[in-house]
């Protein structure tokens, strides 16, 4: 030891699961790795594999893979991110599913997932969810609604176009930007509104 203190990355967990959008998890995966803040812990359940593979191929899931620094398999319920003695900033859902919200909302942590956002919960860590499905039905915004009153910050991939965007890639780095803001208060990628 010199007496320099050992920079330890904040740990962040981040989840995917299976409803389309992984390009969004893919850039929020990019854009929290180009930040260096975290030391960022993947879980991609078995439907969020799949969907992954149909939007963006083989490749892409090992794009996913390659931005984490740790990768946790879905049904390890043992892992270190099922325990709130883990300490972590908080998780990130992106996407997230509507089977996925409606566990998270009733503490059903029948996957790693689930249990890490039960922990995220209880432990009072920052929640965000980027639900992906549309139209809303009753049943999805109740479990919404509930979770919002939890305090879970919900980012639906709504885009922006005060921002003037020129390609589809522009809205998915804005609305990434957005979706890890809590994380990375000035993200490098984010485009505020002006006035």
């Amino acid at each position: 030891m010199n007496g320099k203190t050992e920079f330890h990355p904040t740990r962040l967990v981040v989840g995917v699961t299976g409803a389309s959008g992984a390009p969004i998890a893919l850039e929020a995966l990019r854009q929290l790795k180009a930040a260096g803040t975290h030391e960022l812990h993947l879980v991609i359940s078995a439907g969020g594999l799949r969907v992954a593979s149909e939007e963006l191929g083989e490749r892409g899931v090992e794009a996913l893979r390659g931005f984490a620094d740790v990768v946790h398999e879905d049904s390890d319920i043992g892992a270190p991110i099922a325990s709130g003695s883990f300490r972590t900033a908080g998780m990130v859902i992106v996407p997230c599913s509507m089977k996925t919200l409606a566990a998270i909302n009733a503490g059903l942590a029948s996957s790693l997932i689930g249990r890490a956002a039960d922990v995220t919960l209880k432990e009072g860590r920052p929640l965000v969810l980027v639900p992906r499905e549309a139209p809303l039905g009753t049943i999805h915004l109740r479990n919404l609604l509930s979770l919002s009153r939890m305090g879970v910050r919900i980012v639906p991939p709504v885009m922006a176009f005060y921002h003037h965007p020129q390609t589809l890639d522009d809205c998915v780095r804005q609305l990434a930007a957005r979706i890890i803001e809590p994380f990375v208060p000035e993200p490098a990628d984010l485009i505020r509104w002006g006035g």
